[in-house]
């Protein structure tokens, strides 16, 4: 039995049980890979100042994402086909994260539906939007989240054209797989999953087919979805949205300073500086080195979160340290629910709860609150 202490630990588990295209969505970036693998590799450059000799007892990660509490500055970012890494995988992480105190991100693109995802949690979560050509189908998705209960509204920003992602195309992603002979080689191998996928009926992106029009079956979806990212999408569509949704708004895939002063302008309550996990412009900084420039800019006049690279509790106070008020994590859930479904959720976001508990406290610090640049070395 393997012992779980670290992200990496469901990494390597999620890699052995979950189909291949499914993992290889989850675990790439477009291109050559290059920021994808920044968002990570530049958190390692940042160091963190030790210090000896202070009361480290009664410490809190207690915080608050856009007024609502949270038991500490993270939330699971919205991810598509996470229905896909384990069967009903967007009901088990929001029941895993609704128990952890944190917010969960529904995305457009998921397997469970917004219904799905009311029903079976009975709890506020968020949800995360695409904007579509089809305008008819975005609002009625905003009306849909109204209805489901939803207390905030993700509005991501840097999808209006798709980056192109190698291992995708040569996979032939779909949900469910098609019956290749590839594809069955390698589900012979994950009959956990297959298992898991036999028990339920969510197999195709619960939120569009049978929403929108002309899409009531896997054939046209495809098609639907490759005609229907916006390219056409800029601020005044985002006051539309803003006025329509009524509630709290969060734009995501902001890496640019003038963008976030653009975006000051849309009256958002929030600003995640994402890269969109390195998947779309390959060459573009990682999202810890955007951040410091975001906060400068406007990091007085809007609440910002960070997403993007985040595999432990040290990388989330970095990322508080240089300005963020919260942070997301994707993948570090991802591998978690891949490896163990609801269970593994939980272990991830204990691991991160764990780290940034561990590392708070040998900063020096016993209240998240407390935490700023002080902690870095310059």
């Amino acid at each position: 039995m393997t012992v779980v202490t670290s992200i990496e630990d469901l990494r390597v588990l999620a890699k052995r049980r979950v189909p291949r295209m499914f993992y290889d969505y989850a675990d790439s970036g477009s291109w050559t890979e290059g920021t994808y693998r920044a968002n990570t590799s530049d958190f390692a450059k940042i160091k963190l100042r030790q210090r000896v000799a202070v009361d480290m007892r009664n410490r809190s990660l207690a915080s608050e994402m856009i007024g609502q509490k949270v038991s500490m500055p993270v939330a699971l970012a919205p991810t598509g086909l996470t229905g896909m890494q384990h069967a009903d995988g967007e009901i088990l992480a929001a029941r895993a994260a609704n128990k952890a105190g944190i917010p969960f991100t529904l995305s457009t693109m998921s397997i469970c539906s917004l219904e799905d995802i009311a029903e079976a949690t009975g709890q506020p979560f968020w949800f995360q939007l695409y904007v579509m050509r089809d305008r008819e189908f975005a609002a009625n998705l905003i009306d849909r989240a109204k209805k489901a209960g939803c207390s905030a509204l993700v509005l991501t920003l840097d999808l209006q054209i798709l980056g192109q992602r190698h291992k995708d195309i040569k996979n032939g992603l779909s949900a469910p797989p098609k019956p290749t002979l590839k594809n069955i080689i390698n589900l012979a191998t994950k009959l956990r999953w297959c298992m898991g996928m036999l028990g339920t009926k969510r197999r195709t992106f619960g939120n569009i087919v049978g929403h929108a029009k002309g899409v009531d079956d896997m054939s046209s979806l495809s098609s639907w979805t490759s005609e229907q990212f916006d390219p056409a999408l800029n601020w005044d569509d985002v006051k539309w949205i803003k006025d329509r949704w009524g509630g709290k708004l969060i734009l995501k895939g902001i890496l640019d300073a003038e963008d976030a002063e653009l975006a000051l302008g849309s009256g958002a309550d929030a600003i995640i500086v994402s890269n969109h996990g390195g998947r779309q412009l390959d060459g573009a900084m990682s999202s810890i080195e955007a951040l410091p420039g975001i906060v400068a800019a406007v990091g007085s006049k809007v609440e910002l979160h960070m997403d993007g690279g985040i595999r432990s509790g040290q990388d989330v106070i970095k990322a508080i340290a240089l300005g963020a008020k919260g942070t997301y994590i994707g993948r570090a859930f991802l591998y978690g629910l891949g490896a163990m479904g609801e269970e593994g959720v939980t272990a991830a976001i204990e691991i991160i709860r764990r780290e940034l508990d561990i590392t708070m406290a040998l900063c020096g610090l016993r209240d998240i609150k407390t935490v700023d640049g002080n902690i870095l070395v310059r």
